[in-house]
């Protein structure tokens, strides 16, 4: 049996090391890093190639659906698990947009995760028995397109990969200057796409910014 080499990105320390446990019980299942944010979960995937990586939504730097889009695109061969609390439509379909193969709730059993796990190292797709029906129907049988087709593009996915990353760092509480010198970019570009999502979102005030991302699950209400 191959070993499914897998990593976790998770930004509670606690709860990482929990996952961790439960998935060195595992036969066959090997955790082979663990990240604190998206952005480093990203790198260790550039250097261990996992099979999986299992990722919550809620991240510093980098969340977790664009991490699962980056690595669509740039490692496709890690394939990604969604562990979230959030069952709602919106996060599931932006999830699997991004190229998620599963969707575990947090509130699963330790069995629900390792059945996912297997699933999906067979490239296979997996959704958490607790999602709704409908939603799980659409995931299931038809993925992304038949979910976008089902639920129109959000104004969300109308941001550009750069956008949605200015956009968590603004949410996060950088100033300009800070997502300037982090980014590499000039304070003006900075200023420039904040006016662009703003507008796109029809949003007004950084406030407002703030308590898209924190609905939407781009950051944590924490």
């Amino acid at each position: 049996m191959k070993t499914i080499r897998i990593i976790i990105a998770d930004d509670h320390t606690l709860l990482r090391a929990g996952i961790r446990t439960l998935l060195t019980g595992m036969e066959g299942v090997s955790v082979v890093g663990e990240a604190g944010d998206g952005a480093e979960a990203f790198r260790l995937a550039q250097t261990e190639k996992p099979d999986i990586l299992i990722s919550d939504i809620s991240m510093p730097l980098m969340n977790g659906i664009e991490l699962t889009a980056r690595l669509s695109r740039e490692i496709p061969e890690a394939r990604v698990i969604i562990l979230s609390m959030h069952a709602s439509e919106e996060f599931i379909t932006r999830a699997v947009e991004a190229g998620a193969r599963g969707y575990v709730l947090k509130e699963s059993t330790p069995e629900e995760l390792e059945t996912a796990i297997r699933v999906v190292a067979e490239n296979g797709m997996f959704l958490s028995s607790a999602i709704s029906g409908k939603v799980a129907d659409e995931f299931l049988l038809h993925g992304s397109g038949a979910m976008r087709e089902q639920g129109g593009r959000k104004p969300f996915h109308e941001l550009t990969p750069r956008q949605r990353e200015i956009l968590q760092l603004i949410a996060e509480g950088n100033a300009s200057k800070d997502v300037a010198e982090k980014l590499n970019l000039s304070v003006k570009t900075v200023e420039t796409h904040r006016a662009q999502i703003m507008t796109r979102l029809n949003i007004h005030d950084t406030a407002g910014l703030v308590r898209y991302a924190i609905r939407s699950g781009i950051v944590s209400s924490e």
